[in-house]
């Protein structure tokens, strides 16, 4: 099983490079960021996490910006997001940037999508929070095809453009993999008709891995599952590894870079066996 982190990177926290040279240092599989572009300054939308939300997520770093930061100082970090959030992002702009990212990391990323919880968030780009999975869904078919189309072309009910020359295009083969986060039923049926693995949330009891690991094989088939925000506990690591998942990305506070570099210390002895 590969080991990662899962993270905020914020302005007040460690910076990419530094970060991405460490968990390398630390034999450390990946780095997958998430991605809020902002928070309304009058939320209603109840954070998922339950009380207040966190200072971090007002401070978010752009996600492509900072792995392409740290892909130039690394050669095996995966560098990936956990999760973008797509159905807020221009279509044809995000499928360059990936693209990019995977020109100038060799060929290191992982996409993770997903719809976001947000519905202030998402009205602030112009999305209806009602239709964002079908959104999601054709902008997910979109990008796969301006990454494998030397002339692309997509028609849809919210994602239409004539023909397009795009490049770079992605340098992994047929483009990098598009992992669907997500933990309810739409978020499985996307794996199954639009993704290359599932990026779930970690479900924190080490007696339900096994079943929510289950689920998605009745659901999407025999698919890669990374796990991500999973809680640095051995038990909830060894369930992980023991039900087949093939990463977890372990959950890493966002904090200043003194402070960042001892919990890594403390996260590389705790999964020295696993990496």
């Amino acid at each position: 099983m590969k080991i990662g982190v899962t993270t905020f990177l914020a302005d007040e926290g460690i910076r990419p490079a530094s970060l991405a040279k460490a968990l390398e240092e630390r034999a450390f599989e990946s780095l997958l960021l998430h991605e809020h572009s902002h928070v309304a300054a009058k939320q209603e939308t109840p954070f998922p996490g339950g009380g207040e939300l966190p200072r971090m997520y007002y401070r978010t770093l752009d996600p492509f910006v900072a792995l392409t930061a740290a892909a130039t100082v690394t050669d095996n970090l995966v560098l990936g997001t956990g999760v973008a959030l797509l159905v807020q992002r221009d279509v044809i702009h995000t499928a360059k940037q990936v693209a990019s990212l995977d020109l100038v990391s060799d060929g290191r990323v992982l996409f993770g999508v997903g719809t976001g919880w947000s519905r202030e968030e998402m009205r602030n780009h112009g999305t209806d929070p009602r239709t964002r999975g079908k959104l999601l869904n054709e902008q997910l078919a979109a990008i796969k095809e301006i990454w494998t189309s030397e002339q692309a072309e997509f028609h849809g009910e919210y994602i239409d453009f004539a023909p397009i020359f795009c490049w770079p295009k992605p340098v992994q083969r047929p483009h990098p993999p598009i992992f669907i986060g997500g933990d309810g039923e739409a978020a499985l049926a996307r794996v199954a008709a639009h993704g290359d693995g599932w990026m779930p949330h970690s479900v924190g009891n080490p007696a339900r891995v096994r079943a929510q690991l289950n689920w998605v094989t009745e659901v999407a088939g025999d698919v890669p599952v990374t796990v991500a925000s999973v809680a640095p506990r051995p038990e909830l690591i060894a369930a992980y590894a023991e039900a087949g998942a093939d990463r977890v990305a372990l959950s890493l506070p966002t904090q200043p870079e003194a402070e960042t570099l001892r919990m890594l210390d403390m996260l590389a002895a705790l999964v020295g066996d696993y990496r």
